[in-house]
């Protein structure tokens, strides 16, 4: 297997090993981060009633608008726009407080920045 692919298969695995620890509640529910090359996700799901509650991501209109053309190359910048909207849907439907699911993916840069981002706008986690 090459290193891409291991890389993957090793990040799927750790992932796993993460989700079966974390599970969102009504009270609590989940924010899982999905990272691409371009592009970063964001959802808040209740896994008890299979519902996904809010979920945004960088190729948003909203995030758009909030990004501009010019800072649209710098994806930490767009990471934390997209996790300060992720926090505003939530807090809209009444949810305070969150597990944060990072999915497998070190804790850093853009992954950090979108967390960081939602805390700042009043997400608990």
């Amino acid at each position: 297997m090459n290193k891409a692919k291991q890389r993957v298969a090793d990040r799927k695995k750790r992932a796993g090993r993460i989700r079966k620890k974390v599970s969102g509640t009504p009270e609590r529910p989940r924010l899982s981060v999905r990272r691409s090359l371009k592009h970063m996700y964001a959802q808040i799901s209740d896994d008890v009633n299979g519902k996904v509650l809010a979920q945004v991501s960088s190729t948003s209109k909203g995030v758009a608008e909030r990004v501009g053309q010019e800072s649209a190359q710098n994806k930490s910048t767009v990471a934390k726009v997209v996790g300060e909207i992720i926090a505003e849907l939530g807090l809209q439907k009444g949810v305070e407080s969150v597990i944060f699911d990072r999915k497998g993916y070190v804790y850093h840069g853009r992954v950090k920045a979108l967390a960081d981002a939602a805390r700042g706008k009043g997400l608990k986690f």
